[in-house]
């Protein structure tokens, strides 16, 4: 008798309940970060000067971008799934413990300080183990559609949660949102508890010393990898050259031509309406040939709209270039995460992870105040050249390097 086997059929990342439970706790954080930051940002402006408030809301990036690296170590040491689960708890506990205080008083600054500093460098822990745990929780061959749904949350999280939390805010002052954005991390928890990673063939951590021999072990992995190397320089190439217009630039372009407010509204609506196409189709979609390919023309496309940006003559024609803008580097980024998640080692892909973190949350973001002051300099339109020729270097580069052309994603 001829005994068949039956073939083993991927399931795919959408139809998954381990990965559904995965995003509707990404969902619920991602809602609670923007509620969180809103209320942070009130709060400091009630409590002191806008100077004072400004610093407080800026204080998390420092321990994010000293301890980013290190966070890649302790993802890959302690597993992703367990990190993510102590971050969650924390930023719940401490968040909820503000809330308390500016329920019973007003005690000013400090707490708010200390609230900030606590939460990025929960931040460099939880990021690196963030970007770990898909290989863990799908198959290879799924990275690109996990990472297109977790593009549609990152712009669903950002329509509903500064709405929700300036609610909070105005129904019960700055002590509610925080206790509304603790709330969002709590119902993360049990979705994450309920999370089950693949075996350790699949995500094997390989502590072998002490934690800086394990860092600089994940930095040899990235430097001797033929796609992990020039992958990381695109990486780093494409954020020191996109965040700095689209974050600051983009409201001084708005001042200079008379646009107001509501005109850089419509150019950010225009840029995530196309980045959530992007991610749309790549939840689709699952897989682009050719993705090292598409990656490197798409960073050279992304840098000529982005240029076009500053020497639009209407608003209109703005707000259609920035919706160019937000459909390729939308996919540039989803293929630029799927890629590292692919190519990574699974006892490295926490520092490999930390690493591009390191750059696009830790060194692109010290960018803002630079292109401030050359923008008040200059005028937008040659520094957003300037930051659109850093961003085709990346896409030239990548173009450049044979084995990431070459890379595809797993099918």
């Amino acid at each position: 008798m001829l005994v068949t086997e039956t073939p083993v059929v991927e399931r795919t990342a959408h139809r998954d309940p381990n990965v559904l439970r995965w995003l509707g706790a990404y969902a619920s954080s991602a809602v609670g970060d923007n509620v969180y930051y809103l209320a942070l940002s009130w709060a400091a402006v009630q409590a002191g000067t806008p100077a004072q408030a400004g610093l407080v809301t800026a204080l998390s990036a420092v321990p994010r971008a000293l301890l980013m690296l290190g966070g890649g170590v302790v993802a890959d040491r302690l597993g992703p799934r367990s990190v993510l689960i102590g971050s969650a708890a924390v930023r719940c506990a401490v968040v909820l413990a503000v809330a308390m205080l500016l329920v019973v008083g007003s005690p000013g600054l400090w707490p708010l300080v200390a609230l900030a500093v606590v939460f990025g460098a929960v931040d460099a822990v939880m990021m690196p183990a963030l970007g770990a745990l898909p290989p863990r929780i799908t198959s290879r061959g799924q990275l690109a559609r996990v990472h297109g749904m977790r593009g549609l949350v990152v712009r669903l999280a950002n329509v509903v949660g500064a709405p929700l939390g300036g609610l909070g805010v105005a129904l019960g002052g700055p002590a509610a949102a925080f206790g509304l954005a603790g709330a969002l991390f709590a119902a993360a928890l049990p979705l994450l508890v309920a999370v089950r990673t693949g075996d350790a063939s699949k995500g094997a951590t390989h502590a072998r010393g002490s934690a800086w021999s394990d860092l600089t072990e994940g930095l040899r992995h990235i430097r001797r990898h033929p796609v992990l190397r020039p992958l990381i320089v695109v990486i780093a190439l494409s954020d020191l050259g996109f965040v700095g217009p689209l974050n600051v630039g983009l409201a001084l372009l708005a001042d200079e031509r008379g646009w107001g407010a509501g005109g850089v509204g419509w150019v950010l609506a225009g840029f995530g309406t196309g980045a959530g196409a992007a991610s749309l189709l790549l939840t689709a979609k699952g897989r682009i040939p050719r993705a090292g390919l598409v990656l490197s023309v798409s960073g050279v496309a992304s840098a000529a709209c982005i240029a076009a940006l500053a020497y639009a003559p209407h608003l209109a024609v703005a707000v259609a270039v920035a919706l160019s803008v937000g459909l390729i580097s939308g996919l540039n980024g989803v293929l630029c995460g799927a890629l590292l998640q692919a190519e990574a080692d699974p006892a490295y892909v926490g520092r490999v992870t930390s690493v591009s973190s390191f750059f696009s949350l830790g060194v692109a973001p010290l960018t803002f105040p630079l292109t401030g002051a050359a923008i008040g300099a200059w005028g937008p339109a040659p520094v957003f050249t300037v930051s659109a020729a850093v961003c085709g270097l990346a896409g030239a580069y990548g173009l450049g390097s044979r084995a990431l052309r070459r890379a595809e994603l797993p099918r």
